[in-house]
């Protein structure tokens, strides 16, 4: 990875007054897809479920970032566990679904089998094989550690912890506690545009009034507001206290985004997660978790189906317009614009870490040479 396509004026940080957004060579260039799924997506925690979907043992959840596809299971002893999901003989997987329930673990390429605690059990037809010690293929393990019930792992010891990265969100959501939720149903969607056009897009409210119309009958858009944490940047606005989909007594929307690629979207009564995977550097897939508060009765399943259907109707104005701005940022017009003091705080929040991150990489190849 050659890191002299690494311009050093564009790394440079100024203030939002002042300063520019990034270049459109990082929405564009093949290079950094390659360096974003290296420095970002495999250096940092990474959101992988929650624990509702983990009822039983033998239950469990896979999740794909980077390179790098990850095993979390729920062993006989009530704990949960995080593996990279690779059998250590040929490089099978383990598991193809998201999520599942299974007696053990077993490879599906040539069925070698492994306990819920990740050690290697069976190894069919290997009785010819001279000097095999079953121990040292077991299943590699990775870190997880539980907020609120949400399950996250890192690659990347490095990454600090879980709990420093999100400090103050659980305080700020009061009531709400997003551990007492229960899964209820994934949509993904794949858009034709850069990772970073997408979080651009959701980190700031300036678009609502020309994108999302109706959003705007539900939010209090004079009182939306950003603030910014040293990893995450939150929006927040007040819902009206009229019936709507979202609620029919008022209440908040939180919108959380934790860099790089997690978001969390939180309303009484409901939790949106939404993690962002790069697929190549004009292509991004969008995945979605829905959890409620309560999920059995009918009433509750016809609010759940209303609010998840208008949730698919901005997520398609998203997606239409970012297609659009993928198709601007490639224009030979375009290469490098400007905030708005007032309105895109959390997009020049975002692009300050991303260079922050690309900084470090600069300042360690220094200093190797």
């Amino acid at each position: 990875m050659n890191v002299q396509s690494l311009n050093p004026f564009a790394l440079d940080i100024e203030p939002i007054e002042r300063a520019k957004t990034i270049p459109a060579s990082w929405y564009t260039d093949p290079f950094f897809y390659d360096l974003d799924q290296k420095i970002l997506f495999e250096e940092s925690w990474q959101f992988v479920g929650h624990t509702s979907q983990l009822s039983s043992p033998g239950s469990f959840i896979t999740a794909t970032f980077g390179n790098e596809s990850i095993l979390v299971v729920k062993g006989k002893d009530g704990e949960i566990r995080g593996f990279f999901n690779v059998c250590l003989h040929r490089g099978g997987p383990i598991e193809k679904a998201h999520c599942g329930e299974s007696r053990m673990l077993q490879c599906k390429y040539h069925g070698w089998t492994y306990r819920l605690d990740g050690t290697l059990r069976g190894v069919p037809r290997f009785n010819l094989v001279e000097l095999f010690d079953k121990n040292e293929y077991n299943l590699l393990p990775v870190d997880i550690a539980t907020w609120e019930g949400l399950l996250f792992v890192r690659l990347n010891a490095d990454a600090g912890s879980l709990e420093e990265k999100l400090e103050g969100i659980r305080e700020r959501i009061l009531p709400m506690d997003l551990s007492n939720l229960q899964f209820y149903k994934r949509i993904t969607y794949d858009i034709e545009c850069n990772w970073k056009i997408y979080v651009d897009n959701y980190l700031e409210g300036y678009h609502l009034p020309f994108v999302h119309p109706e959003l705007c009958n539900i939010l209090e858009v004079n009182e939306y507001t950003t603030e910014t944490s040293p990893y995450y940047s939150l929006q927040y606005s007040p819902i009206t206290e009229e019936e709507n989909v979202y609620t029919s007594s008022g209440g908040a929307a939180f919108y959380y985004h934790l860099f790089p690629n997690f978001m969390l979207n939180i309303l009484p009564g409901r939790l949106q997660t939404n993690v962002i995977l790069p697929l190549d550097q004009g292509k991004t897939g969008v995945i979605f978790d829905f959890y409620y508060d309560a999920i059995d009765s009918e009433a509750a399943i016809r609010h759940i189906e209303e609010d998840i259907a208008f949730s698919d109707k901005v997520q398609w104005e998203d997606v239409e317009i970012c297609e659009h701005v993928q198709r601007g940022v490639q224009s030979r017009a375009y290469d490098q614009g400007r905030f708005s003091v007032e309105c895109e705080q959390g997009v020049y929040h975002f692009q300050k870490l991303l260079k922050e991150s690309y900084n470090r990489l600069m300042q360690n190849n220094a200093k190797k040479e």
